[in-house]
This record gives C-alpha cells, structure tokens and sequence, in this order.
C-alpha cells in the first residue's frame, strides 16, 4: 500500500536535492519506498521566517541508488508544486497527529525524522491550506466559453458569490493540468511583481490585471516542475522566443541571444542585458534548469 510522508528538505544542505529528486540515506529508504507512486510534501525552513514550514507538493515516481555515494539513495519527484504561501507545521493546531501533541506539545523523537509517514487525511489538510489562496489576478474569461469546475472557480477566484467548496479529491486536483498552469502563474507573477524580467516592462490592464506570461525554464513535458524555481515572468514576444531557443539566461542572468536571430532585439530587452530576478535566492531561476534550457533548448 502506498502512503503520503513528509520530506525535509533544506535548499542549502550537504545532500543533492532539487525539485526532481529527493536525495537521502540508507535509514529512510524502507519509508521511502512506500511512498513510490503517491505524494509527498517537502517540509522545512523558509528564507526570513522562523520555525518550520510545508512547502510544495511531489508525486515520487521511482527510487534509485546514488551511484557516487554509498548507502545513499534518491527519490525522483515528478510534478511537484509549490504551495501559495508556506504552511507553518502549527498551523491550525498542526497538522500531524504524531508531531503535535492536543496540548500542543512536540514530539522531540518525530521532529528530528527527515521522513515521516503521515496518514491521507493528514497530507490533504496539509495541501488544502497550502495551496488555498484565491488569485488576485485571474486570467479573463471567454463569456462563450465552458464554465470552469466549481473547485477550479473557488481557487482562481472566478465570480462574485461564493464559490462551493472543493469536493473533488486532492490528489486529483493537484493532477489537474488547467490548475496547475494557474497555480504557477499566479505564484510566479507575484514574486516576479508582475513584471517581465527581460524587458523590465510592467504592463496592468485597466482592471489590475497583469499581461505579463510565465515561462517554464524546463518545459513541463521533459518533466520541469510547477516550481518558482523553474518559471521567470516574460512579456509574450520575449516568451515566446525563450521557449523556441532564440532567448537564454546565464547562471548569473545575463540574456543570452542565439546567432539565430533574424532581427535585432536588443531594443526589446533591458539595456544592461541582466534580468530582473527576484532578490531572494531561494526565489530565482535554478542553476539546474537554466543549464538545461541552455543546452536542450537554446540555439547557440
């Protein structure tokens, strides 16, 4: 039977963890092999803020052995997701039975765990609060067009009268590809300030709505994740010559341009050649997904 867990994870540890893959040692990979083919929850500090919080949301797909390092071991993530904000473990009087005591109290022997377990129920309420945050900024609607699914609604904040509650099983709308697209528009968009980081251009319509896309860096079906990590805010010329390889980014987000180029965009972009990234690094464009797109999309 396979089971949810939660998976510490510290960006800046000594193991080689990312999005795609969970690396860990020998003594979780009995747990770890019951999670294969269900979701786990990535669990740990955040950046500014103190105690520990849920930050994302992965299917673990396969496990394999470190081929470099012995009695180690990595869990590849498939389709993970951030939450909208961070999810204090506290929360609503905490969210694992096990952790948290009903008076309060924590349980010193399960906290120090960097792979615990956790029933159904307890990963769903875990992924509700996480991923709960309506859109300040939903894209427009086709008046013509079907209506979106009531738990779609609610999320995106689509409507004036309040939407029904979500319904449909979380596992199934985390699965959901219109959901998830929306999700990491709408984180993107904010940690980006709405603003396309090629251009520096920051276009609102007359209703607050921003124009400005948001780009995979690893496409979706080579396996990128939903991840602020693996997205950048691009105004829609400049996305769309990301995506076909005539636009790329250094590690240190310097715009990089294909010989490939039919016309001078230089105009287009900002001045400096430097993208505009978010200050926070645990915010901005990965290293691992900027190499792919440089060697696996870009046209030198």
């Amino acid at each position: 039977m396979v089971v949810n867990a939660v998976f510490y994870h510290k960006p800046d540890s000594v193991y080689d963890d990312s999005y795609d893959s969970y690396h860990f040692p020998s003594q979780y990979l009995s747990r770890i092999n019951k999670t294969i083919g269900d979701f786990i929850t990535y669990y740990g500090p955040v950046s500014g803020r103190s105690g520990r919080f849920y930050t994302g949301v992965g299917k673990v797909v396969a496990v394999r052995p470190d081929q470099k390092l012995a009695k180690h071991y990595y869990a590849d993530i498939e389709g993970f997701l951030d939450f909208d904000e961070p999810v204090h473990y506290q929360q609503s009087g905490g969210f694992e039975r096990k952790l948290i005591a009903e008076n309060g109290s924590i349980n010193g022997g399960r906290a120090v765990q960097a792979v615990r377990l956790i029933e159904r129920s307890e990963f769903e309420a875990i992924v509700e609060a996480g991923l709960s945050t309506p859109d300040e900024w939903p894209d427009r609607v086709d008046i013509n067009a079907p209506e979106p699914s009531p738990e779609i609604s609610q999320i995106l904040g689509f409507g004036e009268d309040p939407q029904p509650e979500i319904t449909r099983p979380i596992s199934q709308l985390i699965l959901n590809r219109p959901f998830r697209d929306a999700k990491f528009k709408q984180h993107v968009r904010i940690v980006y300030n709405r603003t396309c980081a090629f251009t520096g251009l920051r276009l609102i319509n007359g209703r607050g709505r921003p124009e400005v896309e948001t780009a995979h860096i690893k496409p979706v079906e080579h396996n990128g994740p939903d991840s602020i990590r693996n997205g950048i805010a691009l105004s829609g010329t400049v996305h769309w010559m990301f995506d076909r390889g005539l636009l790329s980014l250094s590690d240190d987000f310097t715009i990089l341009k294909s010989r490939h180029l039919n016309h001078d965009v230089d105009h287009l972009l900002r001045p400096d050649f430097k993208a505009l990234v978010p200050s926070d690094s645990k915010l901005q464009p990965h290293p691992h997904y900027l190499d792919w797109h440089r060697n696996n999309c870009f046209k030198h």
